[in-house]
């Protein structure tokens, strides 16, 4: 669902351009009508009554997509009334749908889309099979206006974290996980059994089983994080037993088997700032997506952490300092995540037709010191306010001390 709140033609003029799907432009106009891309290049006639962002000398870009956290979904973390992401009471919980939970006036969402975020992935948290994310921008004033795309996937932890799912083993887990997919099958061939109570008592309840069957049937993908070559390996064997759509999600230790992932045709997202070593990624490394990239995986880049999302141009910085290409680090936050969610026809480029997320950056977005000068979510221009710079602009001179 993508609503639109704002009628108005714009082109931004005279800034190099960088489209993702395409090479750079020099001297380009992005002109944009009604929240989308009407037209992108070097000669692109402006209307008259257009608004124009004069960005000469700066760099354009699409909005940065970051494919993990719980924006809107979480405020102060150690704050129970200040969390939705998770649904209590059982491990199995893949009818949890997070989007009515999201609120849209969270004070992240402001302090992420002024660092040039604009998309982000809202997700469950908290289980084992955690329930389904979605993915929305970063504005609206309702849920409606922000959804892009419920659900996105449904997520499954098959980290050392999820040992518990599986009386402490990682073998549990894989056989659970196994029996909750075979009995989901078996309840869609059975449903009127189930309703007379002529089946034997199935893995989980009948409302996270339907959930699952999207899944089953490749609708949907699966979302697995796994950091483990063990933990890959086992989610790319399930995958191929139940024809699933696979992305992994975490694969701290994904660049050791990289051809096979490739081979597989999966997805990966992963975080290039993560470079500390752990029972459950004692192989983690800052290359792991340089080495990815270079066979062939599809990466997408993000930050786990929801309060540092605005972190994500960090992560593909880098990405780029321990061996991805600029290019490929870019497409990493912005093409690939959109196509990795199924929404490619409307997000991550800057092409005509699609939705018009744009931001425009002071010089390389990678830069620590480059700043954000615009940022347009679907068409709309977004203040550059939040609560810091408004304690900021609050504690910058400071009143005379006696």
């Amino acid at each position: 669902m993508i609503a639109f709140l704002l009628a108005q033609t714009i082109a931004i003029t005279g800034g190099t351009v960088y489209p993702v799907s395409g090479p750079k432009i020099e001297h380009a106009t992005v002109l944009i009508r009604d929240g989308r891309i009407v037209a992108v290049g070097a000669n692109v006639t402006v209307p008259a009554d257009a608004a124009k962002i004069d960005a000469t000398g700066k760099w354009v870009t699409p909005g940065l997509i970051d494919g993990a956290g719980q924006m809107g979904l979480t405020e102060i973390g150690l704050v129970p009334a200040g969390n939705e992401g998770a649904l209590r009471g059982s491990d199995i919980a893949a009818s949890f749908n997070v989007a009515e939970g999201i609120n849209p006036a969270s004070n992240l969402i402001p302090v992420t889309r002024v660092e040039g975020v604009t998309t982000t992935l809202a997700s469950p948290g908290g289980a084992w099979i955690e329930g389904q994310a979605v993915l929305i921008d970063l504005d609206g004033a309702t849920i409606e206006q922000m959804l892009i795309k419920s659900p996105v996937g449904i997520v499954v932890d098959m980290s050392e974290g999820s040992k518990g799912a599986g009386g402490t083993s990682r073998a549990g887990v894989a056989g659970r996980l196994r029996r909750v997919f075979n009995d989901a099958l078996e309840y869609s061939r059975r449903k009127a059994d189930y309703s007379r109570a002529q089946m034997q008592q199935l893995a989980a309840p009948a409302a996270e089983l339907e959930a699952l069957l999207p899944v089953l049937r490749g609708q949907l993908p699966l979302i697995v994080y796994a950091n483990r070559v063990s933990d890959i390996r086992t989610a790319l064997r399930i995958a191929r037993e139940y024809k699933l759509k696979l992305i992994l999600s975490g694969a701290a230790e994904a660049w050791e088997i990289a051809a096979d992932i490739a081979a597989a045709g999966v997805p990966v997202l992963v975080e290039p700032m993560d470079n500390l070593p752990s029972y459950d990624a004692l192989g983690i490394r800052y290359e792991n997506a340089a080495v990815l990239a270079k066979a062939g995986v599809r990466v997408s880049l993000m930050e786990t952490e929801t309060h540092y999302s605005r972190r994500i141009r960090q992560q593909a910085g880098n990405a780029v300092s321990f061996g991805m290409t600029w290019e490929q680090a870019l497409r990493a936050v912005t093409l690939t995540p959109a196509e990795t969610f199924g929404v490619a026809g409307q997000y991550g480029s800057l092409d005509a037709g699609k939705v018009a997320n744009v931001v425009v950056w002071t010089g390389d977005p990678f830069e620590l010191s480059t700043g954000v000068e615009h940022v347009l979510i679907r068409g709309k221009e977004i203040p550059l306010r939040s609560r810091q710079t408004e304690l900021f602009e609050r504690y910058r001179t400071l009143p005379p001390r006696y």
